[in-house]
């Protein structure tokens, strides 16, 4: 939906390609001894309080995507003040994403 390329993946790890910025991923197991846990653990939904800003996606394209697929659209596309076109997209595991253009 949001136009990534997949550089590599397998069931522990991933690094995407999105909008000239590379993204690594990496599976719950691999934070049992990592400096994170104490934030992560308890927490009921795994993206509570995370928002991801993606500057330079078209966010009227990728509102009719996520649509289309049955992901929440928390906010619907809009002009703001800031000079940016965003919209705020929910993913399946609690991550809100917001696309943004400049107008």
């Amino acid at each position: 939906m949001l136009g990534a390329r997949i550089i590599y993946a397998d069931e522990d790890f991933a690094a995407i390609e999105l909008l000239g910025s590379v993204f690594m991923l990496h599976a719950d197991h691999s934070y049992l001894d990592n400096p994170m846990t104490g934030v992560t653990s308890g927490a009921e939904t795994r993206g509570a309080g995370i928002e991801l800003r993606l500057y330079g996606a078209d966010p009227d394209r990728i509102e009719k995507k996520a649509a289309a697929l049955g992901h929440i659209v928390l906010a619907g596309s809009i002009d703001k003040p800031h000079g940016l076109r965003e919209c705020y997209i929910v993913g399946p595991d609690g991550y809100v994403f917001v696309p943004s253009a400049r107008i």
